[in-house]
């Protein structure tokens, strides 16, 4: 009896002792919720940081993921800017080696900046019947797999985000432009849903700083990533002009659609602009030779033609004139008085960050809008597809609306801290627009007046899709019927100046991230070759005939 008395008094107290655990345990279990298990949150709070990866996010969700960061280096390859150094080796095209995760940020934005979230918000959005937030989820996601595979190439497809695997299989590029169009049907499908709980009002709670709930601009943000997928498949022999233009004209054209970040700008790195004084990340780099020739009339495609939008884009020097350096030269040819100004228009050899950015200009601004798909882009594509047509006298017309479209963006947009003298008026723009060197009859309209007024119109922020276009024309073709290359005058590193890596190829593609696939996934990266040195030089699928 006795031993029955203990056991039934230790059971009560162990039973008392166990609710008091629970108890406690039920308190902090609602104080502080696991991280790593499903917390359902309002799919409102998720787009934001889903939306800030596509540029340079700073946040939870990923530091520092999306475009801009790879877009730095991304920048040397197609000559935008270039190091105020010599020994950088993207400035001499060359890849991630070692334990670096460079060029692994777009890797970090599709995989684990978006990744399960944006799957969670179009799931949970699919259940609450927000069909807008489905279709904007579907729309970003499209983007994010065609630019994360022309970034890298072969990528994860088919067992991406399946949270019960380790290592995972890649699949072949061309997987994924079919994947992207059948993404972008299914988002228009959700986007014209206004039924349910879709609501403008509500979708703006999270998209309050891209499109601010517009579902219609939304929807000319998936067309123009359908026509991006159709178009950057020139090469092929089932390339369709049809397609890129039927797709483009129902994108943005005009520039209130186009598809933009903004930023609240509150002083703090979360809430600025990648590239400006408050993120530091811009210091080291200066803009080339060839897009201060492009600008200056020294390009052999634009002979005489200066350009006014130097002003808004690139930097003076000392002397008041756009100067370049070349990549991996540092200020070699330049005396101090020709070197341009950095970007956040401190002298050449400063690299710190001013406590104001009152005289930076274009993107290079804390509050700046960094634009992610202009309306000036997709008339580029119009004159190409156009062109590749035959049809010489609508891809002029497409052409003139690009330049002018990118003309107006910088008056409208991007005129801070411009000096007075260098102002762009209407009458400026359509003066340089009646130069028949930059605008000639439409028989005499080449390729290399299309890609090279594109390449001026996407500088700083098109990068990407410049490094796409350029890969595409592999740097240095020549049309057909030409002499001059289509990119007239752009010097590719060669010798010395070529990454010794690249055993004298230029470069083609990133390497996956470090920080994942070369820690875990290594026979994958075995298979399809990426553990070579020279894995950044192979030509990717797209560029490919």
């Amino acid at each position: 009896m006795k031993k029955s008395y203990i056991n039934i008094k230790t059971l009560v107290t162990l039973a008392f002792a166990g609710l008091l655990i629970s108890s406690c345990q039920k308190k902090l279990d609602e104080a502080f919720a696991n991280p790593n298990a499903g917390v359902r949150v309002p799919v409102e709070s998720l787009l934001p940081g889903i939306i800030s990866n596509m540029g340079g996010s700073s946040a939870a969700a990923g530091s520092a993921y999306g475009l801009q960061n790879d877009g730095m280096q991304v920048g040397r390859y197609v000559q935008f800017w270039a190091t105020n150094t010599t020994g950088n080796a993207f400035d001499q095209m060359g890849g991630a080696t070692g334990a670096s995760d460079l060029m692994g940020s777009i890797w970090a934005m599709h995989y684990y900046g978006m990744g399960q979230n944006l799957k969670r918000m179009m799931e949970w959005a699919a259940v609450e019947k927000k069909w807008d937030y489905v279709g904007v989820g579907q729309a970003i996601s499209a983007w994010s797999w065609l630019t994360t595979a022309e970034m890298y190439g072969d990528i994860i497809v088919r067992e991406a985000f399946r949270a019960d695997q380790l290592v995972f299989k890649y699949d072949d590029q061309s997987l994924v432009y079919d994947t992207v169009r059948q993404i972008c049907r299914r988002a228009i499908v959700n986007l014209n849903n206004t039924g349910d709980s879709a609501s403008p009002v509500n979708l703006a709670k999270g998209d309050a700083y891209f499109y601010n709930g517009d579902v219609n601009k939304w929807k000319k943000f998936v067309y123009a990533v359908m026509a991006r997928s159709f178009h950057h498949l020139s090469n092929k022999a089932s390339y369709n002009a049809d397609s890129v233009i039927f797709y483009a004209n129902l994108a943005m054209n005009v520039n209130d659609d186009n598809a933009t970040m903004r930023f609240a700008n509150t002083g703090i790195t979360g809430t600025s602009n990648f590239f400006g004084p408050v993120r530091g990340n811009v210091g080291t780099m200066r803009q080339t030779e060839f897009i201060a020739n492009l600008m200056t009339g020294a390009n052999s495609r634009f002979l005489g033609a200066v350009d006014p939008r130097a002003a808004y884009i690139i930097r003076e020097n000392p002397n008041g004139n756009y100067r370049g350096i070349r990549p991996n030269a540092g200020t070699s040819g330049l005396v101090v008085a020709d070197q341009p100004a950095n970007f956040w228009g401190s002298v050449f050899t400063s690299t710190a960050a001013p406590t104001s950015d009152a005289d930076c200009r274009y993107i290079f601004k804390n509050g700046s809008p960094f634009p992610i798909i202009t309306a000036s882009e997709i008339k580029f594509m119009i004159a190409e597809a156009q062109y590749r047509k035959g049809n010489k006298a609508a891809a002029r017309t497409a052409y003139i609306d690009g330049i002018r479209l990118n003309f107006d963006l910088l008056m409208n947009n991007y005129g801070s801290a411009v000096p007075s003298t260098r102002v762009i008026t209407d009458a400026v723009r359509d003066a340089y627009l009646a130069n028949t060197t930059v605008v000639p009859a439409a028989n005499d309209l080449t390729l290399s007046h299309i890609m090279l007024q594109k390449y001026i119109a996407l500088y700083g922020y098109g990068m990407h899709e410049t490094w796409t276009d350029m890969r595409r024309f592999h740097y240095t073709d020549v049309e057909a019927g030409q002499t001059t290359p289509v990119y007239a005058d752009l010097v590719v590193p060669t010798g010395i100046n070529l990454f010794a890596n690249n055993n004298g190829k230029l470069v083609q593609r990133a390497r996956p991230r470090y920080n994942s696939e070369y820690l875990y996934n290594v026979a994958e990266l075995t298979r399809i070759g990426a553990i070579a040195l020279d894995y950044h030089t192979l030509e990717q699928w797209f560029s490919k005939p």
